[in-house]
């Protein structure tokens, strides 16, 4: 009896010893339902660590916070326990029943797998995660504003918008935050101001004291009168809210709940510039500017050349108006301007100068004066026109040709047309002749006519290989989208060729052939375009670092150019640049 109670006790101890031994690799939920506005906690336990994690595609899902991983290793009355933990928070994209496939993972060398999980998604609730304490600290205590410098500006009068997330003291954030939706400025002129690193600043919010960081700069010119909208910035990010429980060595343990904040979509109603008091020359130019005219020199000998220059310099909307034109007297051969732009972009606006440098040369003696050239702006501090009134320069040229004095000789002499004779005036009587028959073969039974015969049924092979050959490629749908759009974008490409030098059309012609061409290549939607995900799907596919560059700078080109001054030259260079690049991308594409 004592032989069968010992071998009892070893068969329980080695049962103990196999069972603690056995690993276990699982995956738990917060909840299997909850409400579209509710995130969902994913864990994915082990008992014993292992290499290769990985974790289920979650394609219903946005990812909004995680992987966090957690080890917990200690000794309990002489048994060492071991667990590691990968986390997830999810956020559902729609209603419905959704499956959370297999998480994989290797421990000593055998591949373990977890159970496929069903979720169940429902309407948005009104009390979102669970803890509702802890989430509706989480409500009261970060804020996501959208800071407008001013609601009501005049028409290319510079605004600024300052996106700050505001968390109070009593909570943190995690890093782990995402933009969820970009705002966009429709009907503006916009550039961002790169902030370098987030550094956390104190202040205000509503009378109470905050911690902030300021995640977007972005200066905005409306380029429309009336009510212009704002889309919002929406953010997902993980609250940690502090909780009642400590860990082992008596410090607060954290509540950490997933929470989206948006900044809420802002409205800019945009004054029109005055019609009372504008000048005749006014061509949109809004800020604080001074202007000049200035020559390189004003004595010169003919055919020498000198340049003259129209500079504006100030504050204001810099790029998005044309400078005056320099008019000269018709003896004096005027080239194509040189435009130069000294910008820079802060948060008060642009500043700096434009110019326009010409090109002059005389071609003969004479003094020559260059009409004063006049400059008008609105300057929106003091809502008033303001013109300004170049001096009248006089170009002497001291030594050339006078206009007018031609040799009348030479001009005879050069207008007189040399005869030569024509030593075959009388052709010679020929002697023969090269008579045909009248009487030709006839047709039936003739080469002609069996090749004619024979032809249909000579045909029917060809015909039956067309045939398959339509037939297949009218099967290919993809391929078919993709010539199809091939011939937009060749046919833009040849619209924005013919409007070349009409700048809105030509324009508008070559975003289009882009626009078609790439909706093709990479499968994507017209909602979907935009400049991001572009050089990242370019990117993906293999496409050199510089196309991608080159593809991104022509779409701000033509974004660009319906504000600035484009010259016929800059037009020739853009449109040889596209096509250059779609050959490229076409040839680099994986």
């Amino acid at each position: 009896m004592k032989f069968i109670k010992y071998i009892s006790i070893i068969c329980l101890i080695l049962a103990t010893s196999m069972a603690s031994a056995q690993v276990k690799f699982e995956a738990k939920v917060s909840k299997k339902k909850l409400g579209a506005n509710e995130r969902l906690r994913i864990d994915f336990e082990m008992n014993k660590d292992g290499d290769n994690f990985e974790p289920p595609s979650f394609a219903d899902f946005d990812v909004v916070g995680g992987p966090n991983t957690s080890v917990s290793n200690y000794s309990r009355n002489g048994q060492r326990s071991y667990n590691k933990t990968y986390s997830y928070f999810l956020a559902p994209k729609k209603q419905g029943k959704f499956t959370i496939k297999q998480a994989t993972i290797e421990i000593d060398g055998e591949t373990y797998k977890t159970f496929p999980i069903t979720i169940e998604v429902t309407k948005a609730i009104t009390k979102p995660n669970g803890d509702t304490a802890a989430s509706d600290l989480a409500e009261e205590s970060i804020h996501l504003v959208a800071e407008v410098s001013n609601a009501n500006p005049y028409l290319n009068e510079a605004i600024t918008v300052v996106y700050k997330l505001y968390v109070s003291e009593e909570i943190g954030v995690s890093s782990n935050w995402r933009e969820k939706e970009i705002p966009r400025f429709n009907d503006f002129w916009s550039q961002n101001i790169e902030i370098k690193g987030l550094n956390i600043l104190e202040g205000e919010y509503k009378g109470k004291n905050y911690r902030y960081v300021v995640l977007r700069k972005t200066v905005l010119y409306p380029q429309k009168t009336g009510s212009l909208k704002i889309e919002p910035l929406v953010m997902d990010i993980t609250a940690e809210v502090r909780s009642n429980k400590r860990d082992i060595f008596g410090r607060q343990l954290m509540t950490k709940i997933p929470k989206e904040v948006t900044a809420g979509s802002r409205t800019i109603n945009v004054k029109p510039l005055p019609e009372e008091g504008k000048p005749s020359d006014f061509k949109g130019a809004v800020g604080n500017y001074s202007f000049k005219v200035t020559t390189s020199k004003t004595q010169l000998n003919a055919t020498e050349s000198l340049q003259a220059k129209i500079e504006v310099t100030g504050k204001g909307n810099l790029k998005l108006f044309e400078l005056p034109k320099l008019t000269v007297p018709s003896s004096l051969e005027v080239y194509e301007p040189e435009h130069k732009e000294n910008i820079r972009t802060n948060l008060s606006g642009m500043q700096g100068g434009i110019s326009d440098t010409y090109t002059i040369v005389p071609q003969y003696r004479g003094k020559y004066p260059v009409p004063s050239i006049s400059f008008s702006y609105f300057n929106p501090e003091k809502e008033i026109y303001n013109r300004i009134t170049s001096d009248e320069i006089v170009i002497d040229v001291i030594e050339g040709p006078t206009a007018g004095n031609t040799n009348s000789e030479n001009a005879t002499a050069s207008t007189k047309q040399t005869v030569n004779p024509n030593t075959n005036t009388f052709a010679f009587i020929k002697t023969t002749s090269n008579w045909t028959n009248v009487k030709s073969e006839p047709f039936f039974r003739s080469s002609a006519f069996w090749s004619l015969t024979l032809l249909p049924f000579l045909a029917i092979p060809l015909a039956i290989m067309i045939r398959r050959k339509k037939d297949k490629r009218d099967a290919d749908v993809q391929g078919n989208r993709i010539r199809k759009a091939d011939r937009l974008a060749k046919k833009y490409l040849g619209e924005a060729k013919k409007a070349m030098g009409q700048k809105e059309s030509f324009y508008l012609a070559l975003e289009k052939a882009l626009h078609n061409y790439l909706k093709a290549k990479l499968n994507i939607e017209t909602s979907d375009f935009n400049k991001e995900k572009i050089e990242s799907l370019l990117s993906e596919r293999q496409v050199e670092s510089d196309v991608v560059s080159d593809f991104i700078s022509i779409l701000e080109n033509c974004e660009l150019a319906r504000y600035t001054p484009i010259t016929q030259v800059t037009m020739q260079n853009d449109y040889d640049k596209a096509a250059k690049t779609i050959s490229l991308i076409d040839k680099q594409l994986r």
